[in-house]
């Protein structure tokens, strides 16, 4: 068997894990707003049990309200929250799933706009990302909330869980008490690594004294936290040790905290399994089960970590995100199926709802993720002949899904290769991964009888005996009237990329959106000298802030300079003239000038077929230039209907 360490079962106190994937415990915004456990998020558990996971983790729940995260997180703080619980568990056994309840309490990690009260923790110490002051727990109050949690695991017990896990990681109350960044107290709870201990190892002795040393109970740890005074892996190593003597049956090693740094939510610049050392680290000195989470987006690389004994178990959070069925195709050889986590962060993390429907975590590569059982692929009623113009993102979702529902899908394709925007959008540093989710949707194509026609641009007559028409054109980059524009020395951001269009060695952008920003990456990694120039106020607004905190230092790192609230006026030549402030003034001295201002729709064939009665759709750039998670949301939508 090609992967017969992470298939293979697992002994977590006395209860059988039949496999080494885990879904880690990740905030979902799924549950109903007064905590209880909500259909959406039943559905969203059980499609993972049912995709083979061997273990699930529930969000992180909380167990007092002076703890809460945010509203709508899952709340297990008295009995009334109970059968909610039940029904989320019972839904995941019956899907083969084991499920255990992660306790949370935030401590300092949220505001009292939240809670309605000063957040408390172990010392007065604000939270980098909330500002407020917390106040800090009492001596009496610190063992109260030690019962709390307690009382907790029994609730989960009750309700049917497998086990708990404590959220120990990330800069949540009990990493609060246990880092000497945010533990200052001089009771028994502060002061010494021991004292600082204190709080964590209680809580597993209470929660085993309440439901009885056979219920597994756990706790998840951040193996580095990299700020000043912040505990180092040889601290994290002792805590897992005592953490263990105390009587934990597992440690989850993650990493960081939020507001510290970015590697808790890593995005593409983090190498894939970065912390897999750090648990190998830890593990050496464990007789319990290690857990690892870090970026694990491969089964090779879930493999890897297996077999060389680095952790005995992998978490892989976003990646369940992209593919509940991870496990179930990595068991039955269906590699290139896998839809791959490429940690865009764009709707798995820090995004608002898109209405009420929609709401929640999701994915910009599985729309279908939060709403597994609002969308469902079901077969069409009337089988139809479909073509699809267009092989960009929107185009193969739609051709895929529309296949596996029966209809005879034909793509059109005036490239040689799938990917449309997204092969120039793969092209920037630490972009390639972008290439495996076009991949994993062209697989699915042709799994499901897509007849790709490559190379092949579409016209009116090729698509007019169709019973249906798709168009998924994509846009092409915008040229605003500017004078000066058409100079021979302008070009496109994409061309540039592509390598259709060289460039000197002194250029200027003209754009610092998404691909402004990594085009001169791009460039100055190659290096070029670089200046951006922006009419906002920032550059790369539109990155999730870990995204963009991390390009900006490669930026930095690559002396790009950057010009922001500037408006160009015109070009002429290698001269740009630009206002700021109320005052005109020219740049000039470049060898290129290179335009990165956004894409408009393209879709010369919507006219030509409006009189031929074929009904047409148009969709993603096509229609209206947005995003990718828009465009392939939108395609998914039509490709359930159609």
């Amino acid at each position: 068997m090609r992967f017969k360490n992470v298939l293979s079962p697992i002994k977590i106190g006395n209860l059988t894990v039949k496999n080494r994937f885990v879904v880690p415990a990740m905030g979902s915004g799924l549950p109903n707003q007064d905590g209880t456990i909500s259909r959406r998020s039943i559905d969203y558990y059980a499609a993972r049990a049912k995709g083979g996971f061997g273990l699930i983790i529930s969000e992180f729940t909380c167990v007092d309200p002076e703890g809460m995260a945010f509203p709508g997180q899952a709340l297990i703080w008295d009995d009334s929250f109970i059968p909610s619980h039940k029904n989320l568990t019972d839904a995941v056994h019956e899907n083969g799933g084991l499920i255990f309840c992660q306790l949370h309490h935030a401590g300092r990690e949220t505001t009292s706009t939240f809670t309605q009260k000063q957040p408390v923790s172990a010392s007065p110490i604000p939270s980098p990302t909330y500002k407020e002051i917390p106040r800090e727990l009492s001596t009496e109050e610190v063992y109260q909330l030690i019962e709390k949690f307690a009382q907790a695991a029994y609730r989960a017990k009750q309700a049917g869980y497998d086990g708990v896990e404590l959220h120990g990681a990330h800069q949540y109350m009990i990493a609060q008490f246990m880092s000497p960044y945010s533990n200052k107290r001089n009771d028994e709870f502060g002061g010494n690594f021991e004292n600082r201990m204190r709080f964590a190892t209680e809580i597993i002795k209470a929660i085993k004294e309440k439901c009885g040393a056979d219920f597994p109970t756990g706790i998840r740890i951040s193996a580095i936290e990299p700020v000043a005074s912040g505990k180092r892996l040889k601290e994290s190593r002792a805590e897992a040790k005592a953490l263990e003597e105390a009587g934990a049956d597992f440690i989850n090693v993650s990493y960081g905290g939020y507001g510290v740094n970015q590697k808790t939510l890593a995005p593409q610049a983090i190498e894939p399994g970065y912390n897999a050392d750090n648990a190998a680290y830890i593990k050496k000195i464990l007789n319990v089960p290690v857990i690892v989470a870090g970026r694990i987006n491969d089964p090779y690389i879930a493999e890897e970590i297996i077999a060389s004994g680095s952790a005995d178990l992998v978490a892989l959070g976003r990646s369940s995100l992209a593919d509940p069925e991870f496990p179930k195709k990595t068991a039955e050889g269906r590699i290139e199926e896998i839809i791959p986590c490429v940690a865009c962060l764009q709707r798995c993390a820090g995004k608002p709802a898109r209405n009420e429907t929609e709401g929640g975590v999701s994915c910009t590569y599985n729309p279908f993720t939060g709403k597994e059982g609002l969308w469902k692929i079901e077969p069409a009623e009337k089988p139809k002949k479909i073509a699809v113009v267009g092989a960009g993102p929107a185009g193969l979702e739609t051709a895929w899904i529309a296949a596996k529902r029966g209809h005879s899908v034909t793509v059109f394709e005036k490239n040689h290769k799938p990917g449309g925007q997204m092969i120039a959008g793969a092209i920037p540093p630490h972009k390639q991964e972008l290439s495996m989710a076009v991949r994993s949707y062209w697989v699915l194509g042709k799994k499901y009888g897509v007849d790709f026609r490559f190379g092949v641009e579409a016209t009116a007559d090729m698509v007019k005996d169709f019973d249906e028409v798709v168009l998924a054109t994509g846009g092409v980059p915008a040229r605003p009237l500017i004078a000066g524009l058409q100079d021979g020395n302008v070009v496109d951001a994409t061309e540039v990329l592509e390598g259709k269009a060289f460039v000197g060695q002194n250029v200027l952008i003209v754009g610092g959106g998404l691909v402004g920003a990594e085009t001169a990456e791009f460039l100055g990694e190659n290096g070029r000298q670089v200046t951006i120039m922006e009419m906002l106020s920032e550059i790369a607004s539109d990155l999730h802030i870990d995204v963009k905190i991390m390009l900006m230092e490669r930026l930095n790192r690559y002396g790009v300079k950057i010009l922001t609230n500037a408006k160009i006026v015109s070009f002429a030549g290698n001269k740009v003239k630009y206002e700021k402030d109320g005052k005109v003034s020219v740049l000039d001295g470049f060898d290129n000038i290179i335009l990165a201002l956004g894409t408009k729709a393209f879709n010369p064939l919507e006219k030509e077929l409006a009189n031929t009665g074929v009904p047409v759709h148009v969709i993603g750039d096509a229609k209206e230039p947005g995003n990718i998670t828009d465009a392939v949301y939108e395609a998914a939508k039509l490709a359930i209907t159609i």
